[in-house]
């Protein structure tokens, strides 16, 4: 066995599910790497298999994790700690960084086959016949999700249509809130600092729910935005997230309204300026989703921005002069 490639378990340990659910909440996100390189999974030899990962953990644990029984090499790329789908795009985990990574490993020294397995997320971002012209390795696109490439393997490394098709489905989509719960919460707590602030100022004696109503609109923005769009995803009318953001952000604040029996002409503010936060914070889940295309995510920037702008403005001018 070579010293200089490390072994790995396919066991995750505690540390490593603690890790995990700490991401997905924000916490240490932008420490979520492994070093770049070549490793053991198992004991591996020189007709094993070879996968390619990006070195974001997640992404790196998925793959081990779903191994069992396989011995393998797998062979990390250095995407900054980023996922494979989103390195991809980038491209990081792209050509040039994986004719890189073979050479740099000197791959070929310990392998006999010649085939590269890669996840079909990063697709985007490789181009096999230069892989193949440069490594003499064959590009070989696995399955999009980690948990069939067993079956993949078993069938003779060929995807069922199932195994091509990427889902977004509810376990996935609850997945993704924490973390824009928790970047939301942290301009959210400034603006209740503020609010509570002026109310203290103002001589008049502080009352929670006075407090809780001049707050509403943030407070019900967050909630539509970050967490009831991504759940009612696939239910929501429209394909922009922008359009399906504000569609549930309307609707949340116009409850809000009759819940506090705000007048017609004074809820116009409270619903607008929930409506355009509500829309902004679901424009964060483009990139998770296979609702949307670069080319109409960039499309929909370009008219919704400006839109969530004026109708934010609008509306915190009529909560203030209403």
């Amino acid at each position: 066995m070579d010293v200089n490639v490390a072994v790995l378990s396919r066991d995750l340990t505690w540390r490593d599910r603690v890790a995990h659910w700490k991401a997905r909440w924000g916490m240490g996100r932008m420490h979520m790497s492994v070093t770049p390189g070549l490793y053991r999974l198992g004991a591996p030899d020189r007709q094993a298999p070879v996968f390619v990962t990006a070195n974001y953990k997640l992404s790196f644990d998925a793959l081990r994790a779903n191994l069992a029984g396989l011995d393998a090499w797998i062979l990390v790329l250095d995407t900054k700690g980023v996922n494979v789908w989103c390195a991809a795009g980038k491209g990081t985990f792209g050509t040039e960084e994986l004719i890189r990574r073979v050479r740099q490993t000197e791959l070929a020294a310990h392998v006999d086959g010649r085939r590269l397995i890669l996840p079909q997320l990063g697709a985007p971002g490789v181009a096999g016949h230069l892989v193949k012209e440069h490594t003499g390795f064959t590009v070989v696109w696995g399955p999009v999700e980690a948990r069939d490439i067993l079956a993949f393997m078993q069938a003779g490394t060929k995807a069922t249509p199932a195994m091509r098709a990427k889902q977004f489905p509810l376990g996935e989509r609850i997945k993704v809130t924490p973390i824009e719960l928790v970047q939301a919460a942290k301009p959210v707590a400034l603006v209740l600092l503020a609010v509570a602030l002026i109310m203290l100022l103002s001589g008049r004696p502080f009352r929670a729910y006075a407090f809780l109503q001049n707050v509403g609109p943030i407070l019900v923005a967050v909630l539509a935005g970050a967490f009831l769009t991504p759940i009612l995803l696939p239910w929501i009318p429209f394909r922009a997230f922008a359009a399906k953001g504000a569609l549930v952000g309307a609707l949340c604040a116009a409850l809000m309204c009759f819940a506090l029996n705000r007048p017609l002409l004074g809820a116009l503010g409270w619903v607008l300026l929930p409506t355009a936060l509500a829309s902004y914070l679901a424009m964060n889940f483009t990139g998770a989703s296979t609702f949307s295309n670069p080319s109409g995510v960039r499309k929909e920037l370009r008219y919704a921005i400006p839109a969530q702008l004026v109708a934010a403005l609008a509306g915190l001018l009529l909560i203030v002069l209403l």
